[in-house]
Order: C-alpha cells, then sequence, then structure tokens
C-alpha cells in the first residue's frame, strides 16, 4: 500500500496540450519541494497564487528557468489532502510539465501512485470511502446524470443517509447492552414493544436505499445497446443518427459493415455503450463469417438489442430467425416511407403471422419516428419510471453491503416475531452488530487493506 510518509508528486492535469496544466505536489516537504524548484528560499504564502519561475532539475540539457508559473500553497489540514499541498499551474505543454515532473522528483518528492493524494484525503479523514469513490465516478463520468449523482455522493448525501440509519442502529445495540449489563436490576432500557418498531424504521431506511440501486447501477456502469439485422436493412444509419455522427460507413452494397463498430451516447443520461454489428445472412466468405459470429456474440450478452427490419423487402428466414431470439429487445422497422411490402408489425396487423408490441416504425431517409423511437430507447433503458431524482446508491460494493446489512436486521425482525417479541437481548445483538458492520464498510470505518488497493489502483495519476 502507499507510503504516507514521502512527499508525492504528480501532473493532475489530463495527457495533452492545453492552455494550462497543473503538477501537484503533497506531503510534509511539500514547501520545500516548491522552494528548491522556484529557486527561492521565500516560503509560499497559504491560498495565495505566487508568479514565479520554475528552475529545470540538472540533466542532460543543463539547469535554468523552463516556465513562468503561478504556485499556490495550501497549509494543512484545510487542503486537498489534509496534508501541505502546492500545486503549480504552468503552460500546458508535455514538455514542460515533464520537466516540472523531474524536478520536483529531484527537489525530494516521489512520483505519487494512481489515487494516492485521494487516499490521503481518505487517511486523513477530509473524505471517507464512499466520497473517495465518488470522485473516480465524478473523473470518469460521460454524462451530465453520471456526474451529478457522483457529485451528490461526494458532496455526502449517501453518507449522511448510511450515518442516520447507523446512529439509530447503535442507538438500540447500545440500549440492548445496557439491559445485558444490569441484569439484577431487571431493568430494560428499551422496551420489548419498542424493539420491533425501531428496527421497522431502520429496514425502510435501508430499503428505501436498495430499492433504488438498480437504476443507480444503470446511471454509473451504463448499459450497452447493439443493433443488429440482415445487410443492407439501415442498422448503420441507424447507429449514425443515435450517435450523431457519420461514425459507420454507409454504402449501397450488402455486407459493408465487417467487424463490430461502437461509440459512448449520452441517452436519457444514461451512458450507452453503442455497437454497429455486421449483417447476419448465411456467410460468403471467411472474413463475413467472423463478423455474423462477432454480431451474433455481441446481441446475446447485450442489454438490449435494436432489431433492424427492412418493411420493403418481404420477411424471410433470416428476419424470423432473428424475431425468434430471446435477447431483450426493440424492434425498429425501417423504410416505411417506401411502399410496404408487409403490414406494420407496430399496429397490430399481423405480418405472415407475426405481430409484437415492441416494434416502432421509422424511416431513417425521412427522420420520421426517430424521436419517438429515443424516446423509447431511454425508457427501456431507464426501466418503467422515469428519473424524477438522482439515485443516492450507484456503486454495486454499497448495494451489496446494504443489502447484507437489511439481512440481518430482517434476521432480527424475523427472530423477535417468533418469540412473539419477547427475545432476550444476547440473541438480537449479534445480528445487529453484523447490520452496523456492514454499513461501516461502505464507508470504510472498518475496511481490508486488500479492498482500499482495488479501489484506488482504478483512479488516475494525479487524483
Amino acid at each position: 500500500m502507499f507510503s504516507p510518509a514521502d512527499t508525492i508528486v504528480a501532473i493532475a492535469t489530463p495527457p495533452g496540450r492545453g492552455g494550462i496544466g497543473v503538477v501537484r505536489v503533497s506531503g510534509r516537504d511539500a514547501q520545500a519541494v516548491a522552494s528548491r524548484i522556484l529557486g527561492t528560499a521565500q516560503r509560499l504564502a497559504p491560498r495565495v497564487a505566487t508568479f514565479a519561475r520554475v528552475v529545470a532539475a540538472s540533466d542532460g540539457a543543463g539547469a535554468g528557468p523552463i516556465d513562468q508559473v503561478v504556485a499556490t500553497f495550501f497549509l494543512a489540514p484545510a487542503s486537498y489532502t489534509g496534508e501541505d499541498v502546492v500545486e503549480v499551474a504552468a503552460h500546458g505543454s508535455p514538455v514542460v510539465l515533464e520537466s516540472i515532473l523531474r524536478a520536483a522528483m529531484a527537489a525530494g518528492a516521489r512520483l505519487a501512485e494512481p489515487g494516492e493524494f485521494t487516499f490521503r484525503a481518505f487517511l486523513n479523514g477530509r473524505i471517507d470511502l464512499v466520497q473517495a469513490e465518488a470522485v473516480a465516478d465524478l473523473v470518469n463520468a460521460v454524462t451530465p446524470l453520471q456526474a451529478r449523482a457522483a457529485f451528490d455522493q461526494l458532496e455526502g448525501t449517501l453518507t449522511g443517509a448510511i450515518a442516520r440509519i447507523d446512529a439509530a442502529l447503535f442507538d438500540l445495540i447500545a440500549r440492548l447492552e445496557a439491559s445485558i449489563d444490569f441484569p439484577d436490576e431487571g431493568y430494560h432500557f428499551v422496551a420489548p414493544g419498542d424493539i420491533d418498531v425501531e428496527l421497522h424504521r431502520v429496514a425502510v431506511d435501508i430499503g428505501v436505499l436498495v430499492g433504488d440501486a438498480g437504476r443507480g447501477r444503470i446511471v454509473r456502469e451504463g448499459r450497452q445497446v447493439v443493433v443488429a439485422g440482415k445487410p443492407n436493412v439501415g442498422k448503420s444509419t441507424l447507429f449514425n443518427a443515435l450517435v450523431g455522427a457519420e461514425r459507420a460507413i454507409v454504402a449501397p452494397q450488402a455486407g459493408t459493415t465487417r467487424d463490430l463498430v461502437s461509440e459512448t451516447v449520452d441517452m436519457a443520461g444514461v451512458r450507452v455503450c453503442l455497437v454497429d454489428t455486421a449483417g447476419v445472412r448465411d456467410p460468403n466468405d471467411a472474413i463475413e463469417r467472423e463478423g455474423v459470429r462477432r454480431a451474433v456474440g455481441a446481441a446475446s450478452i447485450a442489454d438490449l438489442v435494436l432489431l433492424v427490419l427492412d418493411r420493403s423487402r418481404p420477411l424471410d428466414d433470416d428476419d424470423r430467425r432473428l424475431l425468434a431470439s430471446g435477447a431483450d429487445r426493440l424492434i425498429v422497422v425501417n423504410k416505411c416511407d417506401l411502399p410496404a411490402a408487409w403490414n406494420s408489425l407496430a399496429t397490430g396487423r399481423p405480418a405472415a403471422g407475426l405481430a409484437f408490441d415492441d416494434a416502432i416504425d421509422v424511416s431513417l431517409r425521412t427522420g420520421f419516428g426517430v424521436a419517438e423511437l429515443k424516446q423509447r430507447l431511454g425508457a427501456r433503458l431507464l426501466g418503467a419510471d422515469p428519473l424524477r431524482d438522482v439515485p443516492a446508491v450507484t456503486n454495486v460494493r454499497h448495494i451489496d453491503l446494504l443489502v447484507k446489512a437489511g439481512d440481518a436486521v430482517g434476521r432480527a425482525r424475523t427472530a423477535l416475531a417468533d418469540r412473539g417479541g419477547d427475545m432476550p437481548e444476547e440473541f438480537l445483538l449479534a445480528d445487529l452488530q453484523e447490520a452496523r458492520a456492514a454499513l461501516e464498510e461502505v464507508t470504510g470505518k472498518r475496511t481490508s487493506e486488500d479492498l482500499l488497493r482495488h479501489i484506488f489502483a482504478r483512479f488516475c495519476v494525479g487524483k
């Protein structure tokens, strides 16, 4: 695991060129490192932007000034990490930032590991584990809804909800333990009839968090949607329409798409990995055979399949095989602006004995029905009810631990009911303490080093 005693440094802005790039230094020697690379003995004033020049470390190019910068010092504990922090804002050239990084390392700092700045913030009590994970989610967000959910967790909404549940459990456990500690007096610090009432409140609060967690996972993790169908039915045209760019090649010849083409899009606030596939038919050569195999494989693991049919051509055996598949799907009936070779699936008039509720008529050439398709697609991805509020729980680790806590409370209530409300305190305490332990794992009050390593390893360097 990371050593908190070292002073660490990393480039805190993304790779590439930009107007400004930031190098972050954190640790007890942050001021000393800054003084060496800025070539001055004067200490930086806290929270004051200071204009300076960075002096390069001695190397093959020789020492000397390499850039004009603005350095800002944050005095512990009022910093991101809870330690002394210096942030050097330079011109956003990769060469310049690397030179500043090397200068700081030559001045005594160690290159930070991925997530080490946020890990130190966690160790120093600036944030809990829920908020630390929210930092990574906020950095990785690709839709406004993802960013909002992560920001709410960073602000402590989930932490506060869990703290209230934990406080209720702690109070109940304390009173049960007090009843055990004074058995001779025969006094109960909590009336037997009140125990289930309080446990019911706890169970409801946990249930509210878990109940919306399914949609929370959709927001955080996104969904994979595969566009499937025969060749030349309009799959790539649909793909481009949903992406909003000419991402896939569209041509009159059948079999233009031979491999999987994917793009990430925002669909009703959900991050969607949209995949265009090769047309499914009896392949003509080995390359097309591999493309069809990949198309079938992608559809088999997709969260939703957009099955595209061509209404201007009669349905054939390939169409029927696709329609008979058990995948979760939305049928897109394309080319409805052309003379119909069969009746619409969406109007309830069956086509050769086929009728489906999950069909929508579109014309990708004219744009007819595309807006309704996007609306229907968003509804299918989010479920029956639209997202009125941002889900409090989005992380599968949090969900599993909340379910574990809810199960423990449920066992205590069941045992209490089986004994007619007259259950010795000792028998309830084990389940209630297990519930508290699960809640403390969510926030990181009790967490293994392996879990911490796993969580922070997925952070970018510099965060």
